[in-house]
């Protein structure tokens, strides 16, 4: 009984407090109700109030305290506090236009991932360059090549809104923006919109709804108009500009982007009339009544589109036909360029970019065949990503290869791009994908010209590969659809052979791609698809699946059977399960096939001495300047062919291409990986000449598989990539390579000489500087700052480094010392070669010091430092601090500014028989009386340097060679010894005689 009273007091209370709330918020209603009816009883915009139908739940949760349980205002409060909640409410709800426009901003100023790239240094403002747009029906541009295309000044996006005469004032404007794949259709909407945004454009618009085809095509439920653009932007759910009342639509501008995606059918018939925006209906329908100027007759549409789509909107409801036709002249393309190779650079990359800038603008000057293939800007956008990687590589932004910049250009352009969609098909996008049939047409056509050695193309082939064994109507209509829209975006003609037509020197015109590398990546597409089947490959395929599916039916058959007659016969339809085995073997040979043709490519034995990859797709872009070697119109070299196919089995490239309909299964990349390795490793133990070695390096760079890395990299002892140019890009991937070699495997050497590295590409190459015995640095541009690198590397516990070669480079006494302070605290390093760094008597005294204070027994055992400009006192000194230093053996001193009084004093105190040890000095061709055991070392070494070394100052010390062969010949008393002697000087007279003759 208690318990029952309590809580029968509770809930008396309880119900108490609900009425007592139910009244106070009553009376805020009442009160909010009568102020709206007082201040909008002179003005009709009750229809417009902005706040949500269920307005007071949210306000009356706005004014409850959780943490206290009590309204803020109770039954008694006045009008005063209810007004301040109410008028506080309305500020914080914000016009939706504006909220629109903000949003709208920040959908479209997101870059995609392949513009973050170029560093994100821009925006979309700061990378719009205006294309041309020209007014023109598609009947005026058919059959119009780009260099065809007339110089008129271009029109704004503010003049393809003016209404052309006798158009109605009180009707909008249907506008279509039409052209070719890769015009930068979308680019030029994602500028309108931003500019619409921002106040700088369009201000006749108050609302702008853009649509994307693509999206809309997906929309299978009948919707109203306000509706879908409610579910596409909250915010608008309820605007008054698609009310369809007092033409208030005359100030909304729709956008639709890609129209070809739409199935637009204007028949009565089968579409039908609405002018209601509150009726649901078929997305289409709604863009069909939209265009038909029955459904909200005063908005403006833009719709943009493809040339083969262009009929698809009958000319009646077209107000204007635009084409945008790309860049025509290379300022325009100058400017691209310019927004995204300069703007991003640092202060210290500036000249480097604007010197790239200049070069490709002297390429486009000349009418080369990438001016007329940068007419599009999605093939600026490539060159500028290519020149991006070659350039500026960035040791801390993501890994980027040149296979996955293609595969991004061609997602960029041909993502999500279908030829036809199947209605009631599961697997339209892949039947229907228009990349898989650009790889079946265009992809063979390339295989074609890679296998024979073809870069040039007649009308006949593009007939009979692109399209030539069609048969069906539907066949037909696809090839029709893909030469308009996608056949020029990769075959144009030849600029070499159009300019010998015109002067009648050939009568056929020819086709080549746009992009040369274009070629080979489509060849290896082609290939890594598996497109390229033989005829056994074809006929196991066919029997398999029929054989297959009998094997089914005569299975279940037999099953029946056998239950009423009990024969083993029935056995024998088992053996018909054989088949799909038989094609699944047939297959593995076909992967066993694409190992063996990569290989073969990449080790071509005409292409040895052809420079690296690298360097041509560089010259491919920024041209060669002054006189060209003659070649042949056809032959080329295709060296990216193979490594094209090693990128494209990358597990971030598959994924790309899996977006775009192509599929390459990681079954298939194991069995092709496994084939390869054995065949790479092979061909690694051989001396591969630098070109070939750096073209392998590159092929496992874009593989992207460290395991497979791994095992090719044991096969090699030595990586001799000297005279190759390094560039940020090949010293990025030369240390990835060797950061995926197994912990216990150091070379026998790496050899960069002559590689033209400087300071900031040393610090890119320190990871694979652990990875070697002997480096060879010798023939660069290294200053003292590469001395700190080095220093910071010799003091690393997990340096092996035991050669060290810097010979030819201006390190002078800063440098020097730098490199002494990172020897106290080595224990690898045994030679230490300084030959013609720019040392003097001041160097020469600094590491006299230094080896003074190093004391650890296990240090420098030689030490070179000939052709400098070191005197008598100060290689006196050098002697003797080595000759206390308890590990170091040997010092060369030759070519030096040494008198014969010093050569002498220099043998004579290093056989100086007081000493702790006698370091052997090594001045000339002569060791007093006797030849120095050095002496052909000397002589080959002068024979390497003498083209590039002061060939006066060489000539001096070679006379003063035989000098000192004369002098000690004279006081030898051995026959066998002047013999010898005779050898030396016949040897140092081959030198001179050399010299001489390559003298100009």
């Amino acid at each position: 009984m208690w318990l029952c009273r309590r809580c029968a007091g509770v809930y008396s209370w309880r119900r108490m407090r609900w009425k007592q709330r139910a009244t106070s918020y009553q009376t805020i209603f009442t009160s909010w109700k009568d102020l709206k009816q007082r201040h909008f009883s002179s003005m009709d915009m009750k229809r417009t109030w902005p706040l949500e139908p269920h307005w007071h739940q949210s306000l009356g949760m706005a004014l409850w305290r959780p943490q206290m349980r009590e309204p803020l205002l109770s039954s008694a409060s006045g009008p005063v506090p209810v007004l301040r909640a109410l008028c506080f409410s309305a500020s914080v709800a914000a016009d939706p236009i504006e909220i629109h426009k903000q949003r709208l901003k920040l959908w479209f100023s997101h870059l995609p991932q392949e513009e973050k790239q170029f560093g994100g240094y821009f925006t979309p403002e700061t990378m719009h360059i205006d294309p041309l747009i020209l007014e023109r029906k598609p009947a005026e541009s058919r059959g119009i090549e780009r260099s065809q295309i007339p110089h008129h000044p271009s029109l704004s996006v503010e003049q393809l809104f003016d209404r052309p005469p006798g158009h109605p004032s009180e009707r909008g404007m249907n506008i279509m923006l039409y052209g070719a794949v890769g015009t930068g259709k979308s680019t030029v909407v994602r500028k309108l919109v931003l500019d619409w945004c921002a106040g700088t454009a369009l201000s006749q618009f108050k609302l702008l709804v853009p649509f994307s085809c693509e999206d809309l095509s997906q929309s299978k439920n009948p919707t109203s108009l306000r509706d879908l653009v409610g579910r596409k932007y909250l915010h608008l759910r309820r605007t008054p500009f698609l009310s369809g009342e007092a033409q208030q639509a005359q100030d909304v501008l729709f956008i639709f982007n890609g129209m070809e995606r739409m199935r637009l059918n204007f028949r009565i018939a089968s579409t039908e009339l609405c002018s209601d925006p509150n009726e649901a209906l078929p997305t289409g329908t709604l863009m069909v009544n939209l265009l038909r100027k029955y459904l909200l007759p005063e908005a403006t549409i833009l719709v943009t589109t493809r040339l083969s789509a262009v009929e698809h909107i009958p000319k009646k409801y077209v107000s204007r036909y635009m084409q945008i036709c790309g860049f025509n002249d290379p300022e325009s393309q100058r400017s691209y360029f310019t927004s995204r190779l300069l703007q991003q650079a640092t202060e210290k990359l500036n000249p480097q970019a604007e010197s790239l800038i200049e070069l490709l603008y002297l390429n486009l000057q000349k009418e080369s065949q990438l001016a007329f293939a940068c007419y599009l800007p999605s093939y600026c956008w490539l060159t500028c990503a290519t020149l991006h990687f070659l350039h500026f590589t960035d040791t801390q932004a993501p890994i980027r290869t040149l296979t996955g910049i293609f595969t991004s250009f061609l997602r960029l352009n041909f993502g999500g791009e279908v030829l036809e969609v199947n209605e009631g098909s599961s697997s339209a996008i892949e039947q229907s994908s228009l990349m898989r049939y650009v790889v079946q047409t265009v992809g063979k056509l390339a295989f074609d010209g890679v296998t024979k050695r073809r870069t040039r193309f007649t009308e006949e082939e593009l007939e009979q590969w692109v399209g030539g064994k069609t048969k069906t109507d539907e066949e037909l209509q696809q090839l029709s659809v893909f030469r308009n829209d996608v056949l020029d975006f990769f075959l144009v003609p030849c600029v070499e052979n159009t300019k010998l037509l015109e002067a009648g020197d050939v009568t056929k015109q020819r086709y080549v791609f746009a992009i040369p590398t274009m070629q080979e990546y489509l060849a290896a597409l082609y290939m890594v698809l598996g497109e390229n089947k033989s005829a056994l490959e074809r006929f196991s395929r066919d029997m398999s699946m029929a054989l297959g599916q009998a094997g089914e039916d005569l299975q279940s058959l037999g099953n029946i059977l056998s239950k009423f007659i009990p024969l083993r016969i029935f056995a024998v339809f088992n053996l018909l399960r054989l088949a799909p085995n038989l094609y699944e073997r047939v297959l593995n040979m076909t992967k066993g096939r694409i190992a063996r043709t990569m290989a073969a490519e990449m080790f071509r034995s005409e292409d040895s001495f052809n420079e690296d990859v690298l360097d041509q797709v560089e010259q491919s872009l920024l041209g060669v300047q002054g006189p060209q070697p003659r070649q042949e119109l056809d032959m080329k070299s295709f060296e990216l062919y193979p490594i094209f196919m090693g990128g494209l089995l990358h597990y971030g490239n598959r994924a790309l291409l899996e977006q775009l309909g192509c599929h390459i299964t990681s079954t298939a990349v194991a069995q092709i990986t496994h084939g390869l390795t054995r065949r790479l490793a092979q061909h690694g133990q051989k001396n591969l000449p630098p070109t070939e070695l750096m073209d392998l390096l590159l092929f496992l760079y874009e593989f992207q598989n460290p395991r497979l890395t791994s095992q090719v990299l044991s096969s090699l002892k030595t990586i001799n990539l000297s005279t190759i140019r390094m560039t940020p890009i090949k010293c990025f991937i030369l240390s990835w390579v060797l950061t995926c070699s197994p912990r216990r495997l150091l070379l026998d050497e790496l050899n960069l000489s002559s590689c033209h590295l400087r300071s900031e590409m040393l610090e890119m190459l320190r990871s694979a500087f652990y990875c070697t015995h002997h480096l060879n640095l010798q023939f660069n541009s290294l200053d003292p700052e590469s001395c700190v690198i080095l220093k910071d590397l010799l003091l690393d516990p997990n340096c092996a480094i035991r050669f060290l070669q810097l010979c030819n480079n201006p390190l002078l006494e800063s440098g020097a010392q730098h490199l002494l302070e990172g020897l106290q605290g080595n224990h690898s390093l045994k030679r230490l070669d300084l030959m013609h760094t720019g040392l003097d008597d001041s160097a020469a005294r600094q590491l006299a010091v230094h080896l003074s204070d190093m004391t650890s027994p296990r240090g420098l055992e030689e030490l070179n430092v000939a052709y400098n400009d070191i005197g008598d006192s100060a290689a006196l000194k050098l002697v003797a601090a080595c000759q206390k230093h308890p590990t170091v053996h040997t010092v060369h001193l030759y070519l030096n500014q040494l008198s014969e009084m010093g050569k002498q004093s220099l043998y004579v105190n290093g056989s100086d028989a007081g000493a702790t040890r006698r370091p052997k000095v090594l001045t000339s061709v002569t060791e007093g009386v006797d030849l120095s055991d050095a002496w052909p070392r000397i002589l080959s070494i002068i024979r390497q340097n003498a083209t590039s070394w002061d060939r006066g100052r060489v000539r001096e010390q070679l006379l003063d060679f035989l000098r000192d062969l004369e002098s000690s010949q004279r006081q030898q008393r051995n026959f066998l010894k002047k013999y010898h002697f005779r050898r030396v000087e016949k040897e140092v007279r081959e030198c001179l005689r050399t010299l001489d003759d390559s003298t100009p």
